[in-house]
């Protein structure tokens, strides 16, 4: 048994195959107990808890600028990227500036919300096709202009796993055209190192969460603000003039400074207190991004390299082509009976996913090299019952 499946008793890691590192990584026990001290502190504190759940929600901005290499003045917390992404939009100067630049390979709560904005003629919105990832960058920035709001684009694509090379690129592009580019990096995120200065993003917002590889649950997304930018959200929660409400005036909406611009009102804080004992608990095992990168491209390989070995017809399925340092945290695989392959693997007591015609195989770092084994004899075994 892998020796880091023990914290993770809960979610029973030793006794499943669970190759949703990519959807939703277990939990260390140490959630539980933190999800437990939350109705613990609501119970005797009441009303007063709301310190404690700061010190909580402190400790998850920390959590997630160390994996930016940024500080926590700069992280806005939310439940969702959604929540966090429609504010930003709102903060925008869509007046003078309507046009929004995406790719067509977004995640779908961005997708179907800039979707329903173009039908209500709000935005023109932009679609740049991801592929090839090669040169999408350089096709981002070319479509920048002065009447470009901002341009969004995901570092990892989230049905492939691939990495978006030269990102900067759209950020100096934005910089020459007052545009403004958000980066989501959800699919990035503690599972390959994310730098900003070392990918040219100090001027970028970034947003991101733990459902995933950070394996926070539920309820902990961020929005990493620029320092030194002040924005005004039309859609706004009080807690962004939270600071100041004694001092309340009537005239113009006031907001934070920064990050604290995007604040939204009265939240449950049990995610905090469940993120904020998981970040701890990662420092304590050393589960830096870099190790943890390690561990995903072994896990990875491995996985691959068992596929091949079924030497399946490509017509059927096939692994989806990428340079191996540009696959992030799992192995997409393309195949038209993506669905009914996922389900035939539930059945067999494998859990993943599909995407379209895509299948989608995520290791995550308590499973041990038998598991990734059994995986693959399983999807041989599914195949095979499906077509």
């Amino acid at each position: 048994m892998n020796p880091l499946a023990r914290h993770y008793s809960r979610f029973r890691v030793a006794e499943r195959i669970l190759l949703t590192g990519h959807s939703h990584q277990a939990w260390p026990d140490v959630a539980f107990e933190a999800q437990q001290r939350a109705w613990l502190d609501a119970a005797e504190w009441v009303d007063d808890k709301w310190p404690i759940a700061e010190e909580r929600a402190a400790g998850v901005r920390e959590g997630f600028a160390r994996l930016l290499g940024d500080t926590a003045a700069n992280i806005a917390l939310g439940q969702n990227t959604h929540e966090l992404v429609v504010r930003w939009l709102s903060a925008l100067p869509l007046r003078d500036r309507r046009r929004v630049i995406a790719t067509d390979a977004e995640f779908h709560s961005l997708r179907r919300q800039l979707d329903r904005l173009a039908e209500e003629a709000v935005l023109q919105i932009v679609r740049v096709p991801a592929r090839p990832v090669e040169t999408l960058a350089a096709r981002l920035a070319a479509a920048a202009d002065d009447s470009t709001a901002c341009v969004m684009v995901s570092s990892v694509l989230f049905e492939t796993a691939e990495i978006v090379p030269d990102l900067r690129a759209v950020a100096a592009a934005c910089n020459r055209n007052g545009a403004e580019l958000l980066v989501d990096a959800y699919h990035h995120l503690n599972v390959v190192p994310f730098d900003l200065g070392a990918m040219g993003l100090t001027d970028a917002f970034v947003t991101g969460g733990g459902y995933k590889y950070c394996q926070l649950g539920e309820g902990n997304a961020f929005l990493r603000v620029p320092p030194g930018r002040r924005m005004r959200p039309v859609l706004t929660g009080w807690f962004a003039e939270f600071a100041a409400l004694a001092e309340r005036t009537t005239g113009r909406v006031r907001y934070g400074p920064g990050a604290a611009a995007f604040a939204g009102a009265t939240y449950d804080p049990t995610a905090h207190y469940r993120a904020a004992a998981v970040f701890a608990f990662h420092e304590q095992q050393g589960l830096t991004p870099q190790r943890l990168r390690a561990i995903s491209q072994r896990q990875v390989a491995r996985l691959k390299s068992g596929v091949e070995g079924l030497g399946l017809d490509a017509r059927v399925l096939r692994i989806e082509p990428m340079p191996d340092e540009r696959r992030a945290g799992f192995l997409a695989l393309r195949t038209a009976r993506s669905q009914d392959i996922a389900r035939a693997l539930r059945a067999r007591g494998v859990m993943t996913d599909a995407r379209g015609d895509i299948l989608r195989l995520g290791p995550a770092p308590y499973l041990d090299d038998r598991q990734l084994d059994d995986g693959v004899g399983a999807l041989a075994d599914a195949i095979n019952a499906v077509l």
